[in-house]
Parts: structure tokens; C-alpha cells; sequence
């Protein structure tokens, strides 16, 4: 199939497209309600892609656009690093480097609500650095969770402070596709839109870092029946194998491809771990015959497959969204609303956090945006540089809530490795979730009384 797009056209007209979008939504809730982990998603989009060819007029444009999403170079970019980053985090958890830090830490007496607090502000800085929320889920969750998760702090909330941290970062980042994309398409200045920003994303921050100080839960060994740490579990040769994070860190900030990233860390992993006989070759990998394969590398790439099997499906069903005109029908739909000033930022962020939830792809929303908000924008007099910093806020608020996103989907998988007892379930994420709740709330607030649309020296 070739790179451009096939229209899809439906049974039942609007009603049709739907369909395929309404049968994930049932079985998500479903499977939320059920506490279900990655693999109840996993079902909702493959059952959405399975009923939406019953209602779609051409079952080959049906199957070209499924083609169409899964040839999105994103899609290959997330779902290998998946793969990668859980070779990674293996490396890191197996070694014993995590209980050895943990024990550092309890003994310090860093533990609880404050290293939660702690975990935030450190993700902050990385993804605020690094330009990527996923990335730094896969560099930040392998040491920092199971870590905090010893040192007496609830499983639910390190996730929460490590998403939320992932938030900002994307939110704020200079870097980020978020902050390029809604800069690029409201032809406004880089410079700018991240420092009129600030307005929005310090206030949140600082609101959600109270929040973490306040609500987060401890909870003992003993309610997560996890065996407490001892003496015995303090290897300080296992702190060798920080290099893999340090490695990933490293090029990440030096602009690195992701994939390239991860992959050095892996082999930085390796060597570390084989010269200092943490792990043995057989250890990692070995081929004991009767057709099977052992090892920490195998054992990683299929512990992946779930996850990697729903972002084939949820991708699959981008294409099918995409190609069936829906994005346009959201934006027409809510182009109808935007009246006034005030009605017009409200439509800005109602369409955007519409669309970034259905696509889980925030820039993917606001590119599909862009030239809508560009005119309704300019027509009701409102700044480029609001419209850009309505288009990113919002993306990072309503996005990084969707409960089948990757930015709950992946760290549910991630802290699932450590075992049952630190397994976070995707629907649980968005409720400790602090710094896109308080978000939400800035964006409301902002929309009433116009705040954050102050002087702005600098225009392009």
C-alpha cells in the first residue's frame, strides 16, 4: 500500500465510525472496572478492529487503512523500544542493584512520601531534558520504582510521580514533539511559547508536588508481602550496573535516537554484568535443546508481547480513525461552538483533548488541529501563543489520563516485572496522575479569567 491514505467509508454514515471506536470503549471500561492488566486492552482494540469491518463498506479500504496506522513510523519507534527497554530493565532488576540502592536509601531515611516527591522532581528534569516522556519511562521506572516501592511508598503513587514528571517534561520540554508541534502549527516562536509556558506548567507542577507531599500512601513489606531488605541484599558490586540508565541518560540528552539509546545501554549492561561476574553468559541467554531457549534476554522480549500486541492493535485503529474522517468531523463538530474568545479556548481544548485521547498520540492530535485552530483562533483574537500553549497543555492533560494510552499502558507493563505485588493496573494511573489533574484545573481556570495571557515582548 502506498503512503497515502484510502477513505473509509461506513454503514450508518457517522454513526458507522463510531462503531469500531465505542466497542473499545466498552471493553476498556469493562476490563477497568475488572482491574484488569494490559492484556484486557489488548482485547478491546483487537475487538474493535474485528467488529468495525461488519459496518465498513470496503473491507480492502478497511484493511489498507489498519496497514496505513501500522506503517506510522511512531508506532515502530514505541514498539520496539518496549522490547529494548524491558531487556534493559531486566538487566538492572535481576542484578540486584535495586535492592542494594534501596537499602541505601531506607538506611539514609529517605523513604516514603518524600522520595516519591523526590521521584518527581528528578523525572521532571530528565524529561524536561531529554524531550520524552516515553524514554524516560523506560530509564526512570526500572531503578526509582521498585526502589521507592521498598523504601515504603505505595506502588501506585511512584507511578503516578514518575508519569506526572513525565508529563511536565513533555509539556515544557524545548525538545519535545509536543512543544514543537504546537509551536510549528500556531506559527509561533520556540523561545517563546516555552517561556510563556511556564505559566501554566510551573503552577501545575508545584501544585502536584504539594499533592504528592500530602496524599501519598506508605504502605510496609508486609502489605505487599515482599520480603524485607536485608544486609544480605546489599551487593555494592551490583552498582556497576547503573551504567545501563547512565548510558541511556547520557545519549538521550546528546539527541540520540531512543532505539539507539536503549540498545547502547543494553550492550553497556552486558559487558558490565559479564566482567564483573554478576551474570553469566548462560544467564542471559543459552539454548539447552528440546527447542528451547532460557535466559534473561528471551524472558524480557516475551514478557513484551502483550503490550506490543495492543500497540499493533491501537494503531491499527488510529489508521482506521483517521481514514474514515473522524478527526476532521471532531474538529467541524466543535468549530460550530467557537463563537467568542472564551468559547473559542474552550473549543481549543475540548477538540484537542478529544482527539489526543482517541489517537494517544498527543502531537498526532495537534497536528490534525492545527489549521483549524489557526483560523478559529485568529478570527476570535486569540494570541498564537495561547493557542499553542491550549494545544499542549491540553494534550499533556487529557492524553496522559486515557487509561489505554501508552502513558499508562507502558509503566503499568513496566512495574508489572517486578511482580504481582508491584504491579500497578493501567486504570489505576490516571487517578495519581497529580500534575495533569492540575493541569485540568489550570486550564479551566485559565479559560474563565484569562489567565495566562499576559504581555508578550516577543512575536513572530
Amino acid at each position: 500500500m502506498s503512503d497515502s491514505k484510502k477513505r473509509v467509508d461506513f454503514y450508518f454514515g457517522k454513526f458507522g465510525k463510531l462503531i469500531p471506536l465505542l466497542t473499545a470503549a466498552v471493553i476498556i471500561v469493562w476490563a477497568a472496572v475488572s482491574q484488569s492488566n494490559v492484556n484486557g486492552y489488548v482485547v478491546a482494540f483487537f475487538m474493535a478492529l474485528i467488529v468495525g469491518v461488519i459496518f465498513a463498506k470496503d473491507d480492502k479500504a478497511y484493511g489498507d487503512a489498519i496497514v496505513y496506522g501500522l506503517g506510522k513510523p511512531i508506532f515502530g519507534v514505541v514498539a520496539l523500544a518496549v522490547i529494548l527497554a524491558a531487556v534493559s530493565g531486566k538487566l538492572i532488576s535481576a542484578s540486584g542493584v535495586v535492592q542494594t540502592v534501596a537499602a541505601y536509601v531506607v538506611a539514609a531515611g529517605f523513604t516514603g512520601k518524600f522520595f516519591v516527591a523526590a521521584t518527581f522532581i528528578m523525572t521532571c528534569l530528565l524529561a524536561f531534558a531529554t524531550g520524552t516522556s516515553v524514554g524516560t519511562y523506560f530509564v526512570v521506572i526500572p531503578i526509582l520504582f521498585p526502589v521507592g516501592v521498598m523504601a515504603g511508598a505505595s506502588p501506585e503513587f511512584m507511578i503516578g510521580a514518575i508519569v506526572s514528571g513525565a508529563a511536565f517534561g513533555d509539556n515544557l520540554g524545548p525538545i519535545s514533539d509536543t512543544t514543537i508541534a504546537s509551536s510549528t502549527t500556531q506559527h509561533a516562536d520556540l523561545g517563546t511559547v516555552v517561556r510563556t509556558r511556564t505559566r501554566y506548567s510551573i503552577p501545575a507542577a508545584v501544585a502536584a508536588l504539594v499533592l504528592f507531599l500530602i496524599f501519598t500512601r506508605t504502605v510496609s513489606n508486609d502489605d505487599l508481602d515482599l520480603v524485607s531488605i536485608s544486609e544480605t541484599d546489599v551487593n555494592p558490586v551490583s552498582l556497576v550496573m547503573l551504567v545501563v540508565p547512565i548510558v541511556i541518560i547520557v545519549l538521550c540528552l546528546m539527541r540520540k535516537h531512543l532505539i539507539a539509546a536503549l540498545s547502547c545501554g543494553i550492550l553497556a549492561g552486558i559487558v558490565a554484568g559479564l566482567v564483573t561476574g554478576i551474570y553469566s553468559v548462560s544467564d542471559l541467554l543459552s539454548f539447552p535443546g528440546g527447542f528451547t531457549v532460557n535466559g534473561l534476554i528471551i524472558d524480557s522480549i516475551t514478557g513484551t508481547m502483550g503490550t506490543v500486541a495492543m500497540l499493533i492493535a491501537v494503531f491499527g485503529l488510529l489508521g482506521v480513525m483517521e481514514c474514515s474522517g473522524l478527526f476532521e468531523d471532531v474538529g467541524h463538530l466543535l468549530n460550530r461552538f467557537a463563537k467568542g474568545k472564551r468559547s473559542t479556548e474552550a473549543t481549543i481544548v475540548i477538540s484537542t483533548g478529544l482527539l489526543s485521547m482517541i489517537t494517544g498520540v498527543i502531537a498526532v492530535a495537534i497536528v490534525a488541529l492545527g489549521d483549524l485552530v489557526n483560523d478559529i483562533g485568529e478570527k476570535a483574537g486569540v494570541d498564537r501563543y495561547r493557542r499553542a500553549n491550549l494545544l499542549d497543555c491540553t494534550g499533556c492533560t487529557f492524553c496522559f489520563l486515557a487509561p489505554w494510552t501508552v502513558h499508562c499502558v507502558i509503566p503499568a507493563q513496566l512495574s508489572a516485572q517486578f511482580g504481582e505485588a508491584f504491579a500497578v493496573a493501567p486504570a489505576s494511573v490516571p487517578f495519581v496522575n497529580y500534575y495533569s489533574i492540575s493541569m485540568l484545573f489550570i486550564l479551566i481556570f485559565a479559560i474563565v479569567t484569562g489567565y495566562g495571557t499576559g504581555k508578550i515582548e516577543k512575536k513572530s
